[in-house]
């Protein structure tokens, strides 16, 4: 749980070094939501829409941004856009012990799914030696 609560900081701070006003959801291997951060300024949308980009890249097991990717060059998969809960924008990242995944953080109100999944990468980064 500490280092869910210090990835959903993390996120946040780097984001708000760029101006932005972001929220940041944290999930476990399962799922379920561990930490969720939103920003004073932040959209009101954006906790869930952080909250459900974690969600599909642990669920997936993959970045956000490279299941909409898939989405766009692969029309047999255009109905996980319908899968209840998930959001397919980037933004979302898995957290991983090796090849385990054993969460994923979701970011949600940068101007771009781009600079959402970066201050992801960023926070990621931040606790890497405390995954293990």
């Amino acid at each position: 749980m500490d280092i869910a609560l210090e990835l959903a900081q993390s996120a946040v701070k780097a984001c708000a070094a760029d101006n932005y006003n972001v929220s940041a959801a944290v999930v476990d291997r399962a799922g379920v939501l561990r930490a969720l951060l939103r920003a004073d300024n932040a959209g009101v949308h954006t906790p869930d829409s952080a909250r459900r980009k974690a969600y599909t890249a642990v669920s997936l097991r993959a970045p956000t941004s490279a299941i909409a990717k898939n989405i766009q060059d692969n029309p047999a998969a255009a109905q996980l856009v319908a899968v209840d809960g998930f959001l397919i924008l980037a933004g979302g990242v898995p957290v991983k012990i090796g090849n385990e995944t054993i969460g994923a953080i979701g970011v949600g109100g940068a101007p771009g799914g781009n600079l959402d999944e970066a201050c992801a990468l960023a926070a990621i980064k931040q606790v890497e030696g405390k995954l293990k």
